[in-house]
């Protein structure tokens, strides 16, 4: 039997996501020899069939209400309607843009040798990808997700989400099974688009990840928005049939539309790829490891999506730089998912980082102290038109800000200053010393610390 040709590499990875592309190009530039292996397209989901075409299609969803809507700020427009293939068409451009652009950094970087084919884990140093034998000091497992289904057979008028972004035509009834982050903006991409979406959600509130106030104001404005969120409902049973789906709920209703999208959260995609054989221990599909992101499984190291916790295209590049710089003996600190920002691209869109007031309770005690600045008191958000808050959440009356949360239009956007705040531990009264450009939605943030500060200014203390 002839013997697979084997190479040798400081490190070998297996995926080429948003965790293993980064370990991989930041791996390159500290002079290791790697093996990026990759049975899709470079970029993995996030590039190709998650945050990058979704945004996009939540642009063209802005474009469609500012079209709409535009009478309200003395504009005269008229929408003709939804161009889907042009969507498309402009969708699949900034995907390709990127996509190639990605294509060059990595075929710059001279350290990295790209491994197109299905790879499959064979022992704690080695990745076997068709006939050959790629042996690594280092294995880096970043396999990503994949969109979970709950048994619900995918096909017609029923898809997931990779389904939902080559949609057709815009659907006159949508449901949306799953109130969480792709529910929502799938949601408010076809709402904006013309659908009647319905939402159902099994959980008491959408968003549940999020602080219970910025559920709230979601639900708030999805309800003018007219988008249905059907809270506490769980499904029983999925059919369809001439093109109609029929969902049934537990208790007996059932509700019909034109289209089911199943938005029920990603799985880690770790099933046959070799993991536990190698020694790699899973717990509900995903792959066990400690605050360096070690397996225990020799030096297998496990990146992004696999590994429990916020899923996150931003996540899995941090986890990438980490495991590179770690490897190469430069001790970097450990990523702390609750320091991760999150954003929901709806509209509006919510933003948060740190502890919600319900994690800081459990955490810090009663003592816990928090302050809510209305966006009706700030220029910017008047003019978008827009309605919100950002919340603070300080960890005592004399303590550091431990959560921020912003609910209104662009509010993603802020996150950034957000993010060093509740990372650098600051104190309400040093954040109030920085002054923030009027009239801007950042001049939100500025004035919520003016006022847990104790010195308000276009706000009530």
């Amino acid at each position: 039997m002839a013997r697979m040709p084997t190479t040798h590499y400081d490190i070998v990875i297996l995926g080429g996501g948003s965790g293993g592309y980064a370990c991989a190009l930041r791996a390159a530039q500290l002079g290791k020899k790697v093996a990026l292996v990759e049975k899709d397209k470079l970029g993995g989901t996030c590039l190709h069939r998650g945050c990058i075409p979704t945004k996009a299609l939540l642009h063209s969803a802005e474009v469609a209400d500012s079209a709409r809507d535009s009478a309200r700020f003395g504009v005269q427009t008229t929408l003709e309607g939804i161009d889907l293939a042009a969507v498309h068409k402009y969708k699949d451009g900034v995907v390709g843009r990127l996509h190639k652009g990605l294509q060059g950094l990595v075929k710059a970087a001279e350290n990295i040798t790209y491994v197109e084919g299905e790879g499959r884990l064979a022992g704690a140093t080695t990745v076997v990808v068709g006939e050959e034998e790629l042996v690594g000091e280092h294995v880096v497992l970043a396999t990503g997700s994949y969109a979970r289904t709950l048994g619900i057979e995918i096909g017609g008028a029923v898809m997931t989400s990779d389904e939902a972004l080559s949609l057709e035509q815009v659907p006159e009834r949508a449901i949306i099974l799953g109130g969480g982050v792709i529910g929502v903006e799938f949601a408010s991409v076809l709402r904006s688009f013309g659908s009647q979406v319905t939402i159902v959600e099994a959980m008491d509130r959408l968003v549940p990840s999020e602080d219970p106030g910025a559920s709230k104001a979601l639900e708030r404005a999805f309800r003018k928005r007219k988008i249905t969120a059907r809270t506490g409902a769980r499904m029983e049973s999925v059919s369809q049939r001439d093109g109609v789906v029929t969902l049934a709920l537990e208790g007996g209703e059932t509700l019909e539309a034109d289209l089911l999208l199943v938005a029920v959260g990603r799985g880690p995609r770790t099933e046959g790829l070799g993991y536990e054989e190698a020694g790699v221990i899973l717990d509900r599909g995903f792959v066990q490891v400690d605050e360096r992101l070690q397996t225990g499984a020799g030096n297998v190291r496990a990146v992004g999506d696999i590994v429990a916790g916020v899923q996150l295209a931003h996540r899995g590049f941090a986890h990438g730089i980490f495991v590179a710089e770690d490897i190469a003996g430069l001790e970097p600190e450990p990523v702390r998912d609750h320091l991760i920002p999150k954003v929901t691209y709806s509209d509006p869109e919510i933003a948060s980082v740190g502890l919600s007031e319900e994690q800081a309770r459990e955490q810090y005690g009663d003592g816990v102290a928090t302050y809510e600045y209305n966006l009706g008191g700030n220029g910017k958000s008047q003019i978008l038109g827009t309605a919100g808050f950002v919340k603070l959440v300080r960890s005592a009356d004399d303590g550091p800000v431990v959560g921020v949360h912003m609910v209104g239009a662009r509010m993603g956007e802020q996150v950034g200053e957000a993010q060093l705040i509740v990372g650098w531990e600051a104190l309400p009264d040093e954040v109030a010393s920085f002054i923030h450009a009027h009239p801007t939605q950042n001049e939100a943030l500025g004035e919520a610390h003016l006022a847990l500060a104790g010195k308000p200014l276009h706000a009530h203390a």
